[in-house]
């Protein structure tokens, strides 16, 4: 019997041509299309999507309901966050928690011995661990190791990347092309899945439970009050536009203070620190400490070299150079040799 495999599919073109390498390799797939939010339209249409592509491949598919589960772990905590005057993260929280949380439960009800996503990402044996590991994909470009650092490493061996040894998307596409999916030129998501327009103020507003912004000081980092906010939710730390103040030199958000309300605002040599706390840590091998690493604070950022300590589950990182917006809320990740160390919650952007 063909080893099973359950795949999430989205009814995008990464996860349609996985199902189509895997079943090439010989994999009996499963395909399942997680229903999330409770709005209809776009999700209605990827399901439509991930079914033709499974009818076309011959391969059974399902749809299932997560919809309480991505409340509580991903929609809920992305509110939270925000509320407490921090950037959240919904696509580590929903990796974490739907995609290679609950996910294996379901794998579990439909006796399948793997899981797979379409994610730019590889896993693969490690000598030197002596462990399976998470290393970056081929596709420098899209690599999304970053949201991947909160998986359970004891699943690792579980999970199978079948777009990990691709450079380009275009590659991708041209397959799907060339084996008649519909898919082919689908656009990519790019917005927060559970957000019209990626207005997240609006989201936020509505979904707060009664909670109303309360206005409050825009300050200096000398104290010197500059101006009026309308609620700390409206800014992010390294903002520079829409502050509504005047000043001699360009002002950008260098902190919120959630307990004095107040939105902090400096030049921007004042965004710049050498180092970081963190908590919530998520280490997917073993190291000592401290430990040189390779370290990313947001998605986007470029690799930094910085030296990680740990003390009583707390991460404490000094960089090499000076990293700009470090930003509360979000989270840090840790890299040695392409190999994903690790990663957790940035706290603070000054080690007390």
């Amino acid at each position: 019997m063909n080893k099973k495999v359950l795949l999430g599919m989205s009814g995008g073109v990464d996860s349609s041509v996985s199902a189509l390498l895997l079943k090439k390799q010989g994999y009996e797939v499963i395909g399942v299309t997680m229903r999330l939010w409770e709005e209809k339209g776009q999700e209605d249409t990827n399901i439509e999507d991930a079914k033709a592509v499974c009818d076309k491949l011959e391969i059974e598919h399902h749809v299932v309901d997560l919809r309480k589960e991505f409340k509580a772990d991903v929609v809920d905590n992305f509110i939270c966050t925000y509320n407490c005057a921090k950037t959240p993260n919904p696509c580590i929280e929903c990796n974490k928690h739907i995609k290679f949380g609950a996910f294996f439960k379901i794998a579990e009800e439909l006796k399948c011995e793997f899981i797979a996503t379409g994610h730019y990402a590889k896993i693969e044996y490690s000598l030197k661990y002596k462990q399976y590991v998470l290393t970056k994909s081929k596709a420098a470009a899209k690599d999304q190791t970053y949201f991947l650092y909160g998986i359970d490493r004891n699943k690792l061996s579980k999970i199978i990347f079948p777009l990990a040894d691709f450079e380009e998307k275009a590659d991708i596409r041209r397959i799907a092309e060339e084996n008649g999916l519909q898919v082919a030129t689908k656009k990519d998501s790019q917005e927060i899945c559970f957000i019209k327009n990626n207005d997240y103020v609006d989201f936020l507003e509505k979904n707060s439970k009664g909670k109303k912004e309360v206005q409050g000081d825009i300050v200096l980092t000398n104290g010197k009050v500059l101006g009026k906010h309308n609620g700390l939710k409206l800014y992010t730390i390294g903002q520079r536009k829409g502050l509504g103040i005047s000043y001699k030199e360009p002002l950008y958000v260098i902190k919120l203070d959630k307990n004095k309300n107040q939105v902090i605002v400096g030049v921007e040599k004042e965004l710049y620190s050498k180092e970081l706390v963190a908590n919530e840590l998520n280490f997917l091998v073993d190291i000592d400490f401290p430990q040189e690493i390779m370290a990313k604070i947001r998605y986007r950022a470029k690799e930094a070299k910085a030296v990680l300590n740990l003390s009583e589950g707390i991460a404490k990182l000094k960089f090499e150079e000076p990293q700009r917006a470090i930003t509360p809320g979000q989270s840090v990740v840790f890299y040695k040799d392409n190999i994903v160390i690790g990663g957790g919650k940035i706290i603070a952007n000054k080690i007390s």
